[in-house]
């Protein structure tokens, strides 16, 4: 799956996905929980990647960190300009971040790298690296399974990750990985959760 086409896929239908997810209030408490303890905890600036409608960027502000949403879609980004105004959000592709190396205290992937194809996954996750500071924090919320295989997602194809496919992936661009969870909540697809650090040395 290629960036323009998950582009041009949301796109098409951001009115719906912003009506339906463009606040917080419609995400399960457990995963709003999750995403404030992390950004409690975040040392340094952050960045909202795949941000969408800016929904946890505005959280995370509000929870005092020096963040910035960044997303490649535009229809996301002018929604968010609106609602947020005193927020920065940027277009961008999560492969190549307008930010200097070890630049970073932060990353949220929350549902960003879905639509990435799995040999591309690890270029992402390089580019992390290259821009979180040593020690920095990593989150990532996907759609979790039992194989690495792709299904029809409601807006363009997505992938299911085994949460060990997943870390060992995480592991191999430069990060520990501290905490992983998974949780299932029938008709919801299967979550998983993953949390990982900058490894302390040089890339």
């Amino acid at each position: 799956m290629s960036t323009e086409t998950a582009r041009v896929a949301y796109g098409r239908r951001a009115a719906e996905y912003i009506a339906r997810f463009g606040s917080v209030d419609s995400i399960p408490t457990v995963y709003r929980d999750l995403i404030e303890a992390w950004g409690r905890a975040v040392d340094g600036p952050a960045i909202d990647v795949g941000c969408g409608p800016g929904q946890w960027t505005a959280l995370l502000h509000e929870l005092g960190v020096d963040v910035r949403g960044v997303d490649p879609v535009p229809e996301f980004v002018a929604d968010a300009r609106v609602r947020f105004p005193h927020l920065r959000f940027d277009l961008g592709e999560a492969a190549a971040l307008d930010v200097d190396d070890a630049g970073l205290g932060g990353i949220l992937a929350w549902y960003s790298l879905i639509h990435v194809r799995p040999e591309r996954v690890g270029e992402v996750l390089a580019e992390f690296a290259r821009v979180l500071r040593p020690g920095g924090s990593l989150l990532v919320g996907f759609f979790t399974g039992e194989e690495l295989i792709e299904f029809d997602h409601a807006v363009t194809p997505a992938y299911f990750w085994p949460v060990d496919d997943l870390r060992a992936v995480v592991e191999d661009a430069g990060f520990t990985v501290t905490s992983t969870r998974t949780r299932t909540d029938p008709p919801a697809r299967p979550h998983g959760d993953l949390i990982a650090h900058r490894a302390r040395q040089s890339y």
